[in-house]
């Protein structure tokens, strides 16, 4: 991994406005990096703001506070121009194959418009572009004549990968991208993921729900509850030195293909409901489910600071 910080995010909240007049508050003051060459990892339950925190990193949505930066420089979202040439650098995987796709667009086409878009290369060059990157992406050349819905969800996700590759980003947000395939194709995407961050020098945020993957693919993993980053550390250091109670409850969910193992294990179980991110609470977001809490826990929110080397939690109990 690399020592030079591409994406950094500095008090990052993200708001929508919802029916009454009311305020979601769904990324709320997140801090955080990530190094060129690295991929960050991103998990949390259903809900908890991993996929706005992916976009907004990326600059589909426009942070409501905090400061966003690329390669050291503070980027301005608000400019039209500014948020256009970014989308050249930063591109995304989307979650469901199946939607991300137009239909009506052959796979040449889907994977030339952000090609087009930006200007880039004639006609006949993105063509061969669009060949190239097909065989890059595992698929053939003569698919690029045929559409979405004649292609399996894995080779669809491929198409997706190849139309984030086409305008040869820096920075790829992965939001669930196999969340939606069979697990024998969930891993033919992961290690092609691997392979071509290892030949292009690209950076990832991974976003997904299962852990196993996360810490397979991750140099390091953020766990987020209710749009805030919990614990922050290196994927090795949180899997054998997790910290935070949450944490804790999410990794015992994780199940062990030693079947011995798998029923002397204690599965920590999470009572009560997760907060409304409209009402979230005054102290930690995670104190009404959390069994140490104390009374300085519903007062107070936790700073995320650093425990150990590299090792970050927000929690006053650690």
């Amino acid at each position: 991994m690399a020592d030079e910080v591409l994406v950094r995010a500095e008090g990052i909240c993200k708001y929508f406005k919802v029916s009454g007049g009311r305020t979601l508050h769904a990324v709320e003051d997140v801090s955080l990096t990530i190094c060129r060459g690295e991929t960050l990892g991103l998990v949390g339950e259903s809900g908890c703001g991993k996929s706005t925190l992916g976009r907004t990193l990326m600059g589909i949505y426009t942070p409501t506070k905090g400061k966003l930066y690329y390669d050291g420089r503070e980027l301005d979202l608000h400019k039209k121009k500014e948020r256009f040439a970014f989308t050249k650098k930063a591109q995304i995987v989307f979650q469901d194959p199946y939607a991300s796709l137009d239909p009506r667009m052959t796979v040449g086409s889907i994977i030339e418009e952000g090609m087009v878009i930006h200007n880039m290369y004639t006609p006949k060059e993105r063509q061969e572009r669009v060949a190239e990157l097909l065989d890059i992406v595992g698929l053939n050349r003569e698919h690029a004549s045929r559409f979405p819905h004649e292609f399996s969800g894995g080779q669809r996700q491929r198409i997706g990968i190849a139309r984030a590759l086409a305008v040869e980003p820096e920075f790829i947000v992965c939001d669930e991208p196999i969340s939606a395939l069979d697990v024998s194709i969930q891993a033919q995407v992961i290690n092609l993921l691997r392979s071509l961050q290892e030949k292009m020098g690209l950076t990832y945020l991974f976003i997904a729900h299962d852990l196993n993957i996360v810490k397979y693919i991750s140099n390091r993993i953020a766990v987020m509850y209710l749009g805030s980053v919990m614990e922050l550390a290196s994927s090795q250091e949180l899997y054998a030195n997790t910290l935070h109670p949450y944490s804790k409850a999410l990794l015992s969910a994780v199940p062990i293909p030693d079947p011995e193992l798998e029923l002397a294990k204690t599965r920590q179980i999470l009572e009560g409901d997760v907060p409304s991110p409209i009402n979230k609470p005054k102290g930690c977001p995670f104190s009404s489910r959390c069994p140490q809490a104390c009374a300085k826990c519903s007062e107070s929110f936790p700073e995320l600071r650093e425990v150990a080397p590299e090792h970050f939690v927000a929690c006053h109990l650690v």
